[in-house]
């Protein structure tokens, strides 16, 4: 059984060992500008992507999904330190919410990520891909004004998306664009044909590419107007080997253990980052190209695990992330080696590879985040749903909406809301149907029928004409509501008055109308009555 996983991995390592080396470099400075956001020392994103790529990624079921510490969770990242009063009291909060994972996958709730519309991840997967694009391109044109890890589309101040972009385009550095302009054009020259003819340029991904024109392309105009500013290159902090990387750990306080503020971040953290982690799950196994299916309850314990490392190791909360997870399948990984790459590398750069790393002008990474924005939100999706008809195209175009002006959850969730719409609209339609040929009417009742379905009953009963006869089947009705069939007694009741004749087929317990014999029409010896129950 080993062997057989060994040999696995090793027939694939010579497309993970690359798009490792892809994530890695698209995880760095997110790690870094997440910790920044959130109001964490700088090295507890680091750390948190470390423990995300060496262990979460052998712990999760999934061979291409990547974990790290994610945008998703700075406010609440912020707000509990605050609330805590320090980020060692914080890491407190992140073993217990790591705990509560761990008790999650274990009572196998993992399912929850199974009730998600395909519509709402779609549009999920559409509206990140707008949020890279709109958020990237100034750092693509050297303006960068915002964090390079903020992954929300409406910054904290007061200053929107849309003006920001035209204040990046005022302030366009021709190095920077020259950059990633070219990367961009690298990135699209390797998915085409031409690239297989060149095999030794076949083995390297498109981002590694780009990656490696950027930095020579720098070094080489150092000192001319087209040399990148330093503010626009990856800046790590200078850390002298691993002694010094643990001299600068924060570890937790367990003091507060009995404090129940503690406890309330810790839920909160344990909940948002498992919704997070299911959402993601979900979208990465829509991207897989091989269609594999991750084991929900698995992941929620690996990320449970991870988010008890990173509490006792000084890390942010760890979720599964869909932009890196994005990029790896982008890059062309194949198995969790390229997730366990990224964490090696990055282990390494806070060691050793500062100083080289250095060198990569953020341009570059933006270029990848581009790409792989757009490849998130193709216009082709948008027209695949639209052709998917009204109750797949709304929900994905409400998600979409509602994530760019709120957040990934909130907009999640007003999708699924939209979803579920259509869902019960169809159930209601769905359960009674009304035929007609000539002056005959068929009524049928399906599945379940309840009094929320008594306004479509009537409205169908309405459509009945005059001098007709009906019958009213409810053979395939599993369970018919005491508010449905006295509307239908009603109906019987009143028939006559309309000259209609009524059948009621296995509808047992529907009570015949009482206090009279069934009527006949006046003047019509021997015809038949108003009103029949079979079955």
């Amino acid at each position: 059984m080993v062997r057989k996983h060994l040999s696995y991995y090793l027939e694939h390592l010579k497309q993970d060992i690359p798009a490792g080396i892809v994530v890695f470099l698209v995880a760095l400075p997110l790690c870094l500008g997440i910790a920044l956001a959130s109001g964490a020392p700088l090295l507890s994103g680091v750390v948190a992507g470390i423990i995300g790529g060496l262990i979460v990624s052998w712990a999760s079921g999934s061979q291409l999904s990547v974990s790290g510490p994610a945008a998703g969770l700075t406010v609440i990242v912020l707000q509990g330190i605050e609330k805590l009063g320090g980020f060692e009291h914080f890491l407190l909060a992140v073993i217990l919410a790591g705990l509560m994972q761990l008790a999650l996958g274990f009572l196998r709730a993992g399912t929850i990520g199974a009730y998600f519309p395909s519509s709402v991840i779609k549009g999920m997967l559409s509206a990140i891909g707008l949020i890279l694009i709109t958020k990237q391109l100034p750092h693509a044109v050297g303006y960068g004004q915002d964090l390079m890890g903020e992954e929300t589309y409406l910054p904290q101040d007061a200053e929107g998306t849309f003006s920001e972009l035209l204040h990046a385009m005022d302030a366009i550095s021709p190095g920077s664009t020259l950059v990633s302009a070219v990367a961009i054009a690298i990135m699209v020259l390797w998915e085409t044909r031409l690239i297989r003819f060149v095999p030794l340029l076949a083995q390297i991904p498109g981002p590694l590419a780009a990656i490696l024109w950027a930095v020579g392309f720098n070094v080489s105009m150092a000192g001319s107007s087209l040399a990148i500013a330093p503010e626009h290159m990856v800046q790590l902090p200078n850390i002298q080997g691993f002694d010094d990387l643990a001299g600068r750990l924060v570890f937790p306080d367990f003091s507060r253990i009995m404090d129940p503020a503690v406890y309330t971040v810790a839920f909160t953290v344990a909940v948002i980052a498992s919704l997070e982690t299911l959402l993601s799950l979900e979208a990465v196994d829509k991207l897989d190209p091989l269609k594999r299916v991750a084991p929900t309850n698995r992941e929620l314990k690996a990320q449970g695990l991870g988010n008890l490392l990173a509490g006792l190791l000084g890390g942010l909360p760890i979720t599964a992330v869909i932009v890196r997870s994005s990029a790896n399948i982008n890059a062309g990984g194949r198995t969790k080696v390229a997730c366990f790459i990224h964490g090696v590398l990055l282990l390494l750069s806070v060691g050793f590879l500062a100083r080289y790393l250095n060198h990569i002008p953020l341009a570059a990474l933006a270029s990848i985040l581009l790409v792989t924005g757009y490849k998130l939100a193709k216009p082709a999706m948008v027209l695949q749903m639209y052709r998917k008809g009204t109750t797949q195209f709304v929900p994905f175009a409400v998600t979409v909406i509602a994530i760019l002006a709120t957040d990934l959850l909130k907009g999640i969730a007003i999708g699924v809301a939209c979803g579920l719409y259509y869902v019960i609209r169809a159930n209601f339609r769905a359960a009674i149907s009304l035929t007609r040929h000539r002056n005959h009417y068929l009524l049928r009742l399906r599945k379940d029928v309840s009094f929320l379905n008594k306004a479509l009953l009537r409205e169908l009963l309405d459509q009945v004409e005059p001098d007709s006869e009906l019958i009213i089947d409810g053979t395939d009705a599993a369970f018919v509501d005491q508010d449905i069939l006295e509307t239908i007694e009603d109906f019987v009741k009143a028939s006559p008055e309309d000259r209609i004749v009524v059948h009621l087929k296995n509808l047992r317990s529907a009570p015949r109308p009482t206090g009279r014999e069934p009527e006949t029409r006046q003047g019509d010896a021997g015809a038949s009555p108003l009103y029949k129950i079979s079955g």
